[in-house]
């Protein structure tokens, strides 16, 4: 792991930008000399990791005490997308604007990026935990909640994760979640314009976490209320300090 870039905000936060081979990525840490748990934050299918709301939960989650790290994994923010996942959006959009069914559309090049982006965040997790002031247990954060189900279900060091119920979940992945065990916060804006209500709470059903808790608000796709971050870091709170 490479860092390429180091800035100390005012937030007491300090932002450092890094490489690991070709995945480039961001690590948010607190002035703390203590070692601290590590949360991944994942965006959603493509976003960059740059993304403004994403950048605001990092620093606020750091402010608390974590270390936070995303990526641009494969076929994300500026990393090289295949033709056939170029083709799969052009097909989106278009079936989309003629209000056709999407959810096949969607499965030929979501699920897909998952399996291609999980060996990504495990190596940018083995490079993580060995820097000096992260010292574990391991939080997934993030809207991509496809590729935190199957980060779940693969890799022993998370030790608990909140997700965002929008975007799609494949169809595996949707198997997986009855695997997963750990702790989870599951947030769900109930008038998600993009996604099916009625999906998300069967997907929150299916998870096989004893702790698993719900948090429905109004709204639209990114609605989730400012309040969400802060119970979100309580949660974190009880399951990783």
């Amino acid at each position: 792991m490479q860092f390429t870039s180091e800035q100390s905000l005012d937030d007491g936060v300090l932002e450092r930008e890094f490489t690991l081979g070709e995945i480039p990525g961001t690590l948010w840490t607190p002035e703390s000399a203590a070692p601290v748990p590590l949360i991944l934050m994942a965006h959603n299918n493509g976003l960059p990791k740059g993304d403004l709301r994403l950048v605001a939960r990092a620093r606020y989650t750091a402010s608390c005490g974590y270390a936070v790290a995303t990526i641009d994994a494969a076929g994300c923010g500026d990393r090289p997308r295949s033709a056939a996942d170029e083709q799969a959006r052009a097909d989106l959009r278009r079936a989309m604007q003629a209000g056709e069914p999407v959810d096949e559309i969607f499965e030929s090049f979501i699920g897909p990026m998952v399996e291609k982006a999980v060996p990504d965040w495990q190596g940018t997790l083995d490079a993580l935990l060995d820097l000096p002031g992260i010292g574990g247990p391991v939080g997934y954060s993030g809207g991509w909640t496809a590729l935190g189900i199957r980060l779940a279900v693969v890799e022993p060091r998370i030790a608990a994760a909140g997700f965002f119920a929008g975007g799609y979940v494949p169809r595996a992945q949707r198997e997986e979640a009855r695997q997963v065990t750990i702790p989870l916060l599951f947030l769900l804006q109930w008038d998600d314009e993009g996604n099916s209500r009625q999906r998300a709470l069967d997907l929150f059903d299916a998870f096989g976490s004893k702790a698993k808790t719900l948090h429905a608000n109004l709204g639209g796709h990114t609605g989730t209320p400012w309040f969400e971050l802060e119970d979100g870091v309580r949660f974190l709170n009880r399951h990783l300090k």
